[in-house]
């Protein structure tokens, strides 16, 4: 085994998804449009803290997310910036 990729199209869903289940007290993954965020979020009357940037680094950005952390995170396509409806 060369790889941890089922298929190329789908290697940031399928890792993020992975990732929040095995984090799942902590984190909850939106697909549509992709972004990460914190669970018990949001806090009212506190000002979100959200973090972007390509992916590929994983679990660079959707890591940070937790309680004294990011709030959300939103992971463009493999080393490409998030698009402006993620953030």
């Amino acid at each position: 085994m060369k790889k941890f990729i089922n298929h190329i199209d789908n290697v940031l869903d399928e890792s993020l998804q992975g990732f929040c289940k095995a984090h799942s007290e902590l984190v909850e993954y939106q697909s549509q449009p992709r972004f990460v965020f914190r669970k018990g979020g949001p806090i009212s009357g506190k000002v979100a803290l959200v973090s972007g940037g390509g992916s590929g680094h994983e679990p660079l950005h959707a890591g940070l997310v937790g309680q004294g952390m990011l709030h959300a995170a939103c992971p463009g396509e493999v080393f490409t910036s998030p698009t402006p409806d993620q953030m």
